[in-house]
């Protein structure tokens, strides 16, 4: 039936021709069905979950299974249990023991299929379009209800005869009837009414809406239970969803009202006749639809099956399926019924020359329908939530070659990396499918590389040989984040060294570098980053320690990066100094940028003398400071460069450094060369030598116009008078006179600075004095229990000559006869002989 059905989605024209997931799968009926549709026309069905049952034109009563095949049952006696003219309704109970049917004979037949025990044969005289069973009839009083101008329960009494009931008085004829628990719905030419079994009484009258030019009674109504207190109704182009439930207090307040109410809850309508419904889930209904248009030659069009989901009071169709059913273009709109099982989601659509069955496509249905229409990451999610008879791999792995037909490259190698997981196999299978699309590009950032899970050393070559061919920056990437072990570095450098091309050399020579570092060949790998100019040179120094290496390549590093060079170079742990040295004797400006370095970090280091002449030649500012303060070169050689290029301060120090006859020399560079009086007295009062004063006073003698500045410079050092005797009678002698005020004031301070500390120093020795007499006058006391050191009597006795006693300062105190003419002048003997003691000689 597939080739029959044709699908589209929702009401927006947008999306007319999208081609959407369909909802169901369709079956058409046919085994002993079709030799019935050959002679007959079904005009009415039921659906129960263990068979069908039909009514044809011809009135007689067909039990089927599910595929089309006849079961034998009482309803194949065609003489007592089938009608004369076409069949209106049929009921089963719910057991599916026992069928009602009603035809415009008059009569109404209740037939047990597999037993006559309950059957019954009515004949009413006119035409009945509507019977009902108890839902439970086996287990109750054998109850059914018959619909003509008003509604009548039949049920047995205890004599086991029927009794008829009239429930209800009708507007017109009773047009269906459909019975769930103690509420039965039925529908006349005004509306639909619910009647309450139990309190006896109807729940109201829902009118239904005349369409123009039309009459209610041309539509077959409708009705399904979807549960003992939800019914669906459709009628005409109107579906009403109605709950029947307990009046609430406020109205239940009035005794005269029933103990229910029907609550319409949603109402809607649709673009099309509705010809049955049934419930699918708990907001959406599947809708049999007779479509209002006609064709170009006024026939009917395609019946369509609708899934609507309900709101309040709106709906939207889900999907819509147009079916074409045998001889649907002759059809009305009340050809049409729609029977259901529910807990199967199976629909039947029937129609008068055909009937088929719709189910809700099941998961390997689904699958294989997204597949088919390239909906892959649906059908992938569909089997990973709901499994199925395919894995999501497979899936997957179609989905990966449909999108390498879409050069569709990337999204193919993300989806490898997302199923695929450690399988090596399965990598190694997809990769080859990249190889022959010339694509491998796009999977490489996706391919495994740990250890769990690492393919053959020739699919990463691959990789990167085509991107060696199509993408030198890719190749130098993957180089520098793929692990080393994962292809043959060797035959990756002879590939580099067969496909080198120059406008790629950087590129090229970096990977190089790198791959060379990774066969621990670092020599080659430093030749490498030196030819690039690459500073990555001295991080693999460092990391590999390749201070060895580097002893021939130590201008090439300096030329590259001068600063970090020097790191590595002025580290004598890592490299020798004299090494360094030797490599940098031809290239003078490198020698001096490594020595002026060295100098900062060893201040002693051996090579200071090659310094002053590095110095003079690149920068003479350091000289100097460098003279004064290094210890570590000789004096000769320095003074020799110095004259050699004129530096006549280096000079003037060199000299000074060498004293006597040289620092004559250079008193006489400074006055005659530089031209600088007041460094010349600065040399003098350094050196403070008398015959460099003097030499300096002589040259003021013949310089009238620096008698000034050497008067001034002198105080302190030299005799102002000798200076001053020089002076020739009438030689003029510029500021003179301010120098020697100059002269005479500072001389004045200093005799006044003399005078006031000589006074200081009289004061405070007379004040000195004076305390150290006071001092000795001072009272010491004296007891009696002290002994005199040289007689060892008490230095306290009365009537005795001993009663004069002296006193030393260290507290000694002894009789004045014992020491009177012995060392009165002396120090105390006692101390004296502690301080000679004997013990401490031996």
């Amino acid at each position: 039936m597939a080739e029959n059905v044709q699908t589209s989605c929702g009401s927006g024209t947008e999306n007319k021709d999208e081609e959407v997931e369909p909802k169901f799968k369709y079956q058409r009926l046919a085994n002993d069905l079709k030799n019935i549709l050959n002679t007959d026309v079904v005009t009415c069905a039921a659906v129960h979950y263990k068979f069908l049952i039909l009514g044809t034109f011809r009135g007689r009563v067909h039990l089927l299974d599910h595929q089309g095949n006849s079961v034998n049952s009482n309803l194949s006696n065609t003489e007592h249990h089938n009608h004369q003219v076409a069949v209106n309704q049929i009921d089963v109970d719910t057991k599916g023991e026992f069928v009602a049917t009603c035809s415009d004979d008059g009569k109404v037949n209740i037939t047990g299929l597999f037993s006559c025990e309950n059957n019954q044969n009515l004949s009413f005289g006119k035409f009945i379009k509507a019977v009902a069973m108890d839902p439970d009839f086996t287990t109750h009083t054998r109850r059914f209800i018959v619909g003509e101008n008003k509604l009548i329960l039949y049920e047995r009494n205890l004599l086991k005869k029927l009794k008829p009931i009239e429930l209800s008085s009708v507007e017109g004829n009773v047009l269906t009837i459909c019975w769930h628990g103690i509420f039965v719905a039925w529908a006349s030419h005004l509306g639909v009414r619910v009647y309450d079994l139990n309190q006896k009484c109807s729940l109201g009258l829902m009118k239904w809406e005349v369409p123009s030019q039309e009459r209610l009674d041309h539509f077959r109504c409708h009705m399904r239970w979807s549960n003992k207190h939800t019914l669906l109704i459709g009628w005409v182009d109107t579906i009403r969803i109605c709950v029947i439930r307990k009046r609430n207090l406020a109205e239940a307040s009035c005794s005269n009202l029933p103990g229910y109410i029907v609550d319409p809850v949603s109402t809607f309508q649709t673009t099309f006749y509705i010809c049955g419904l049934a419930p699918l889930t708990a907001s959406q209904l599947v809708v049999l639809g007779y479509r209002k248009e006609r064709s170009a030659y006024f026939k009917a069009l395609r019946p369509v099956l609708c899934v609507i989901e309900y709101k309040m009071n709106s709906s939207e169709e889900i999907c819509t399926d147009s079916l074409t059913l045998r001889g649907y273009e002759e059809y009305t709109v009340n050809d049409y019924s729609l029977g259901c099982i529910i807990e199967e989601n199976r629909f039947y659509i029937v129609a008068p020359k055909d009937i088929v069955v719709a189910s809700l496509i099941e998961t390997d249905d689904r699958i294989e329908w997204l597949i088919k229409h390239s909906k892959f990451e649906e059908s992938m999610e569909l089997v990973a939530t709901h499994g199925g008879s395919v894995s999501v791999l497979s899936v997957a792995r179609l989905y990966i070659n449909h999108l390498l037909t879409l050069k569709q490259y990337e999204e193919a190698a993300k989806l490898c990396l997302r199923v695929l997981g450690n399988n090596k196999s399965l990598w190694e299978e997809e990769v080859f499918k990249f190889v022959k699309c010339q694509q491998l590009r796009s999977v490489s950032p996706y391919l495994p590389t740990s250890d769990d899970c690492k393919l053959d050393p020739h699919v990463y070559e691959m990789v990167l040989y085509e991107f060696l061919k199509f993408d030198v920056n890719g190749f130098l990437n993957l180089i520098k984040e793929w692990p080393s072990q994962l292809y043959d570095g060797l035959a990756v450098i002879n590939a580099i060294h067969d496909h080198f091309r120059k406008q790629h050399a950087n590129q090229m020579l970096e990977s190089l570098a790198l791959l060379y570092s990774y066969q621990g060949d670092y020599e080659s790998a430093l030749r490498m980053y030196l030819k690039l100019q690459n500073k990555d040179v001295f991080d693999l120094i460092k990391r590999h320690k390749l201070y060895e290496v580097i002893s021939k390549l130590i201008i090439p590093l300096i030329q590259l990066d001068r600063e970090r060079a020097f790191e590595i170079l002025l580290d004598k742990d890592k490299i020798k100094s004299e090494l360094v040295v030797h490599q940098l004797e031809h290239n003078k400006e490198y020698l001096y940028w490594y020595l002026d370095s060295l100098l900062k970090v060893d201040s002693k280091n051996i090579f200071q003398n090659k310094l002053v002449s590095l110095y003079a030649k690149y920068d003479r500012k350091k000289l100097l400071p460098f003279l004064r303060r290094s210890k570590e070169y000789v004096i000769q050689e320095a003074l020799v460069i110095c004259k050699q290029q004129g530096f006549y301060p280096e000079m003037v120090y060199l000299l000074g450094c060498m004293g006597g006859v040289e620092a004559a020399e250079a008193l006489n560079i400074i006055v005659h060369s530089m031209n600088d009086i007041e460094l010349a007295i600065d040399f003098c009062k350094e050196h403070d030598d008398i015959d460099l004063w003097n030499q300096l006073i002589n040259e003021s003698a013949k310089q009238p116009e620096i008698v000034s500045n050497v008067l001034d410079g002198i105080v302190d050092y030299v005799n102002p008078e000798v200076v001053v005797s020089r002076i020739k009678i009438g030689q003029t002698i510029p500021n003179l006179r301010e120098s020697l005020i100059k002269m005479l004031w500072h001389y004045s301070i200093q005799e006044e600075i003399f005078s006031t500390a000589q006074q200081i120093q009289l004061k405070d020795y007379f004040d000195t004095h004076s305390e150290a007499v006071a001092l000795q006058r001072r009272g010491q006391q004296v007891s009696c229990k002290q002994l005199c050191p040289l007689c060892h009597r008490p230095v306290l006795m009365k009537n005795s000559v001993f009663n004069s006693i002296v006193v030393f300062k260290c507290g000694h105190i002894y009789h004045g006869p014992c020491v009177q003419g012995v060392f009165f002048d002396n120090p105390c003997i006692e101390c004296k002989l502690r301080t000679h003691d004997p013990d401490d000689e031996e």
